[in-house]
């Protein structure tokens, strides 16, 4: 594996089939991010020092691997919020089964064998995956930068309250979609 760069952007979630209890409470959320986020990822992906990785949940199914993943998303409720965001085949993606990009997959060894510094936290949803994914970075030492506009809430209260906890708790960095990647 070739060392890229010290920044990994991680891609949390955005393969959703939205057929679950909270979806039509989510989609709005996500609806706002898709434009900014689907800007970050490109420019993400043609930085020599900067990898990108999604990290998506399983949904509870043991026997997908990313193919089925993507595909159910794209034959879901909401293809619209998961189109822009089909990796190419090339772009490290990792499952995972519980809130954290960090639990019980190897994005601990990736970043480390990457030798990133900085992780740029996007995708959904803020209260949940995003801020676990963000205390996980916090106490591995990771800096971390969260762009409020590329991540999706289901509760705006508790997004909110959840980017200030990352900023206060975790000296994350809320950054302009813009300037994350500086």
């Amino acid at each position: 594996m070739d060392v890229v760069g010290d920044i990994a952007v991680l891609v949390l979630d955005m393969f959703n089939p939205y057929d679950h209890e909270d979806a039509e409470l989510l989609a709005p959320g996500v609806e706002q991010v898709v434009d900014p986020l689907a800007s970050l990822i490109p420019r993400a992906g043609e930085r020599d020092d900067v990898d990108l990785i999604y990290v998506n949940d399983n949904h509870g199914d043991f026997t997908v691997g990313r193919e089925q993943i993507v595909q159910r998303a794209l034959e879901g409720e909401r293809p619209d919020l998961v189109k822009p965001f089909v990796p190419a085949n090339d772009r490290m993606f990792l499952i995972k089964v519980r809130h954290s990009a960090f639990f019980s997959t190897p994005l601990d060894y990736l970043l480390g064998r990457l030798g990133t510094r900085r992780v740029v936290i996007t995708g959904q949803v803020t209260e949940q995956c995003v801020l676990y994914t963000a205390l996980d970075a916090y106490v591995r030492h990771l800096e971390i930068r969260v762009p409020p506009d590329a991540v999706a809430h289901i509760d705006p209260e508790l997004g909110s309250a959840a980017l200030r906890m990352m900023a206060s708790n975790m000296r994350a960095e809320l950054c302009d979609i813009g300037h994350c990647l500086d």
